[in-house]
């Protein structure tokens, strides 16, 4: 059962998700399994996550640089929704008794609002001051999903699709495929992954070695060597 507090969040969740409207998803976190960390979730279809889904890259971020400690909240950060489309996230630090318990999380689709000005400002200009007006944003946005920055959020329903997509932005941002990883290459993935808090999740040393085609053993064995290393 939830921790009474998170309980009291759950219904703050539904009313902020039928008081916004659909456009803005309101995601609760229990933080007790960063697996299963979704407790509440409203208008989930603009992340298409349910109750369930894990902590996001953001998220276990978030946990791994301790920001919360000096912080009650996080705002107007890049998101990516289910279909790709850039959402602004904001998130609220909930604590009891000083430790952090959970996480009440906003997404917001501005993209119907994005094609309304669109729509009514070709009513009054040529159309190519409007897609000159636009492109920079667009732009924006194919780049984004193109690169996928570590600090954009992504969301996913299960463990191995977060880890195969933190797995996915460092293979991109190396410029390699996980079939050419030197040894050297491996080290840095993991170690960038250890710093973002993939590890944090129960059951990502199997995908993550899925993902980057070594061994269990292997990814232990950096994530040793990692250790010893920072030590």
């Amino acid at each position: 059962m939830a921790n009474p507090l998170l309980q009291h969040y759950a219904k703050l969740t539904e009313f902020l998700g039928q008081a916004l409207g659909p456009d803005y998803e309101v995601a609760l976190h229990d933080l007790t399994d960063k697996n299963r960390s979704i407790i509440a979730i409203a208008n989930n279809h603009v992340s298409g996550r349910e109750v369930g889904a894990p902590l996001t890259n953001v998220a276990l971020q978030i946990l791994m640089d301790k920001s919360y400690e000096t912080q009650d909240y996080r705002l107007h950060y890049c998101g990516l929704s289910a279909e790709g489309k850039t959402l602004r996230s904001s998130t609220l630090f909930i604590k009891q008794n000083g430790k952090l318990i959970g996480m009440l999380c906003i997404n917001f689709d501005d993209s119907r609002y994005e094609a309304v000005s669109k729509n009514i400002l070709q009513l009054c200009h040529p159309d190519h001051f409007v897609n000159e007006l636009f492109q920079p944003h667009e732009q924006h946005e194919r780049e984004a999903m193109r690169t996928i920055p570590s600090t954009t959020e992504s969301f996913h329903n299960s463990i191995d699709a977060v880890a195969g997509d933190a797995v996915g932005r460092e293979l991109v941002r190396l410029g390699v495929t996980a079939d050419r990883l030197t040894p050297d290459e491996r080290m840095q993935i993991i170690a960038s992954l250890e710093t973002g808090g993939i590890f944090l999740l129960k059951g990502a040393v199997k995908d993550v070695a899925d993902a980057l085609r070594c061994s269990q053993a292997s990814v232990y064995r950096y994530l040793s060597q990692i250790k010893k290393e920072d030590a």
